[in-house]
């Protein structure tokens, strides 16, 4: 079934929202009735900029945008902090094809929730760019960094790598870096949804533009954005103070959510996931009923 098709045969989100069932459930769980007036139109207005958020459940739209909520995270994807990304759901028990929004949570929303906690002096991700890196010294845990001071200089700069750091108010530190090298491996090993060579041949421009909705992931659209993530998180997880905020946040990260009359309720359905990314090898047989099944336990 197409998207337009999906569209069409669905009332607009902005009109589920609104209804009363949805408003009641709304104001039940955020507990007041001016933040759910101001979580309604902000909602709204992101699904509403997004036309394949669109074709989604609104129940899964409601779902990952109230646990975001419920983090006290942004709506606006332009600000990063979470985001709602339509994955396909395969037709099985009688219930048809249709899309599903997950919350997945950005490295910003990780770097916000660390910050909350009131543990860290400082805490940073960024890409490392060719030139900057003097050494790094993984067992004593030390890194010598020559910045690109000119902005525009930087940005246009190939990234070589990718770091993060943190510093408790007691003075404790912890440092870590990934080469692109190593990040590309990660990925190629751990996600599903990734290829290093498909990847490779996307930034060398050798990808059809009719072959293009195969790399909606955000390891293809965001390789520096998703990386950032993963260090941020390998970091935070391992080291880390974890509050109960950020203990959730990691838990519901990628996770499937139903909403039923009673609240929440967390779904164990990764395995019927399908993104609309393909792995490319270097066959030209991939057909749509080819797609692969995504699971994000690797970031």
């Amino acid at each position: 079934m197409s998207n337009s098709t999906l569209a069409a045969s669905k009332p607009k989100f902005s009109t589920v929202i609104k209804s009363n069932t949805y408003q009641n459930l709304i104001k039940q769980t955020l507990g007041n009735p001016k933040k759910a007036e101001r979580y309604t139109a902000a909602i709204m207005s992101a699904v509403a900029t997004n036309p394949q958020l669109q074709n989604c459940e609104a129940k899964t739209i409601l779902s990952g945008s109230l646990l975001a909520e419920s983090l006290n995270l942004a709506h606006s994807p332009q600000l990063g902090q979470y985001y709602l990304v339509p994955f396909k759901v395969k037709a099985k028990n009688g219930i048809p094809e249709h899309y599903d929004a997950q919350f997945i949570l950005g490295y910003k929303g990780y770097i916000q929730l660390a910050i909350r906690s009131g543990n860290y002096k400082k805490i940073n991700v960024m890409e490392i760019k060719d030139g900057e890196l003097v050494s790094y010294d993984p067992f004593n845990e030390e890194i010598v960094l020559q910045p690109i001071q000119d902005v525009d200089e930087r940005e246009q700069t190939e990234t070589i790598g990718y770091y993060a750091m943190f510093e408790y108010i007691n003075g404790f530190k912890k440092v870590i870096y990934w080469s692109k090298k190593q990040m590309l491996q990660h990925a190629d090993k751990y996600s599903p949804a990734f290829s290093q060579s498909a990847y490779e041949k996307l930034q060398n421009g050798e990808i059809p533009n009719n072959e293009m909705w195969k790399y909606s992931s955000f390891w293809y659209k965001d390789f520096d954005g998703m990386a950032k993530k993963t260090l941020i998180r390998q970091l935070i997880g391992k080291w880390g103070v974890m509050s109960a905020e950020m203990t959730q946040a990691m838990e519901l990260d990628n996770n499937s959510l139903n909403v039923e009359k009673n609240g929440f309720v967390t779904v164990e359905a990764d395995e019927n996931y399908d993104t609309d990314v393909k792995t490319v090898d270097d066959t030209d047989n991939d057909t749509e009923d080819d797609t692969e099944e995504v699971n994000f336990d690797e970031v």
